[in-house]
């Protein structure tokens, strides 16, 4: 058991010790895609919606280093028909990104605490590639062959790295370590069974050509069937103001910001989700009180950057859609990157994935992003 590699299940252990939400059957979802063309999964979402709990559940679960049986066996996940299949039988490799903030290069730092923790179970791992471009890949093949079990990736802020002001060449090379994991078919056949990313962007791209096209995307835009796991739904939040005595209509006023609209594929209708950030309700049920929980936990000096330039509409548009108009944007321009911004399109579209104005997928082809419900 390692920090990195096969970690244990403290993580989990005490988030379901505190106020813990059953959001499992996320992991039903992963289950279903191990093993298969879909394992690549790149889930992104607001700060402070539930992204860290979700990845601490999936290391929990699948990560061989620890027996987890006993966090799961009352949890939704532990009723579906693959909880046995998967439950602690993976290599995993868990990487909080946040964690790598002061590392002059990130991806070499990456690469050499994966590689210190792979040796220590197995000096011979990839030896003979030291190195080399590939001695990562060889090392993790390396073990996956000594172990007999694939590895599960669980990477939480994948684009922490990318939203800092690092160079250029640490930002590149950050993606082109992903790309050599997660592009390379012998390897990623062979030795990878599924990742699961997950931080606020979507999947940094270079032009029109994504970093990374094998994933598959689910973001704040349009999380289909990864609906119901982003933020908290109407029931969940009716059981917490229940149990803690708060009044469902103040919480809904002050934080019932989105409705998310996926196809259920078990019944074949699309469904509405309204969901609410889970750090804004825990702390309203925490304090007993509801408040700016989720506003005053942000710099809004970030933000001013962006508002702030000098493109022709872009104030007026914010001060429209925060008055609840809608305003007609291209989504398509921006390159998820939080330096390279060109145009009142791409900061309006940037302001959605951050969770400060909300977008209408229903209106496609045309998207409007429109007013967020209530406050948070």
């Amino acid at each position: 058991m390692g920090t990195y590699v096969n970690p244990g299940n403290e993580g989990f252990r005490d988030i379901v010790s505190g106020e813990y939400v059953d959001k499992t059957g996320l992991i039903a979802l992963v289950n279903g895609v191990i093993g298969t063309p879909r394992k690549l999964v790149c889930s992104t979402r607001p700060r402070r919606f539930g992204k860290t709990f979700a990845a601490e559940s999936l290391v929990a679960y699948y990560s061989c280093g620890c027996d987890s049986r006993a966090l799961f066996e009352r949890l939704e996940i532990s009723r579906d028909e693959s909880f046995e299949r998967h439950l602690n039988a993976y290599n995993v490799v868990r990487l909080d990104m946040t964690e790598f903030r002061g590392a002059g290069d990130v991806a070499e730092e990456v690469k050499r605490v994966i590689l210190r923790e792979l040796r220590e179970e197995l000096p011979s791992a990839g030896a003979g590639n030291e190195g080399h471009t590939n001695e990562i890949t060889s090392a993790l093949t390396d073990f996956v062959d000594a172990t007999e079990r694939r590895f599960v990736f669980v990477i939480d802020e994948w684009d922490a790295p990318l939203r800092e002001r690092r160079s250029k060449s640490s930002q590149e090379d950050w993606v082109y370590f992903l790309r050599l994991l997660f592009k390379n078919m012998t390897f990623t056949a062979k030795a990878i069974a599924a990742c699961y990313m997950t931080g606020i962007l979507p999947i940094v791209r270079y032009g029109t050509q994504s970093a990374h096209s094998d994933f598959r995307e689910y973001t704040f835009l349009r999380p289909y069937a990864y609906a119901p796991f982003v933020g908290l739904t109407e029931a969940e939040v009716e059981g917490l103001a229940k149990r803690h005595h708060m009044d469902m209509e103040e919480l809904r006023r002050w934080y019932d910001g989105y409705e998310l609209s996926y196809v259920d594929k078990t019944v074949n209708e699309r469904l509405v989700v309204r969901t609410y950030a889970p750090f804004s309700v825990i702390s309203a049920c925490d304090n007993g009180e509801v408040g700016p929980y989720w506003t005053s936990s942000e710099a809004f000096e970030s933000l001013r950057l962006y508002v702030d330039m000098d493109f022709d509409g872009l104030q007026q548009a914010i001060v429209q859609a925060v008055g609840g108009a809608a305003i007609r944007v291209d989504t398509g321009t921006f390159e998820n990157d939080l330096h390279d911004v060109q145009s009142a399109d791409d900061v309006l579209t940037l302001l959605c994935h951050l969770g400060y104005l909300a977008y209408d997928a229903v209106m496609q082809p045309h998207a409007y992003p429109t007013k967020k419900c209530a406050p948070s």
